[in-house]
């Protein structure tokens, strides 16, 4: 079925090759299930302040379907298909963080990597993601079903803290922060 949700309303995501090449859509489910990769997206905002550059971590809520509980970038999630990429980043700030598209700025694109990671014999992460960088000058307000709790932090604060504590951070977070600081440190 083409199209961005299914009769069920569950999202249908782009399936992709190693190279991010469009292969089909699955649903949400399905593509998590069978393990099959998928194109999905991470979100860093940052600010500047007198203490130098913070970045927004999100702590994702207790009931999200994996990785409750734990820390990761601003916004995270999947284009649908026939949806592009920038369209969905804008999408889901908004939906999860409450900003509309006034209030981030310079929004990039600022590369790929391919993560997998089984959370249960039912539920596996393969995912092409496109990290996003983008300056944020509004407020954030975090759906509480999507985050518990948000808190801006020193950008070298957390790179320590992943580096330390990495079982406190989501799987695909450690690649999102490297990208990121090579381009806003």
């Amino acid at each position: 079925m083409l199209g961005s949700v299914d009769e069920a309303g569950d999202d249908r995501l782009v399936l992709v090759d190693l190279m991010d090449r469009p292969l089909g859509s699955a649903t949400k489910t399905e593509a998590h299930r069978r393990g099959l990769l998928h194109r999905a997206f991470s979100v860093l905002l940052w600010r500047k302040t007198e203490q130098g550059t913070e970045i927004l971590l999100q702590k994702r809520a207790q009931g999200k379907y994996h990785s409750g509980g734990l820390w990761t970038n601003s916004c995270c999630s999947h284009p649908r298909y026939g949806e592009e990429l920038g369209e969905a980043v804008v999408r889901r700030l908004n939906e999860e963080l409450g900003l509309p598209a006034d209030a981030v700025s310079g929004t990039e694109d600022i590369g790929t990597y391919v993560y997998r990671t089984v959370f249960a014999q039912d539920l596996i992460e393969y995912e092409c993601d496109h990290v996003f960088l983008a300056c944020c000058s509004g407020q954030p307000h975090a759906d509480p079903e999507e985050a518990e709790e948000l808190s801006w932090v020193p950008l070298w604060q957390a790179i320590v803290e992943v580096t330390s504590h990495p079982e406190r951070f989501t799987s695909w977070f450690p690649g999102v922060l490297a990208l990121a600081a090579t381009h806003i440190a």
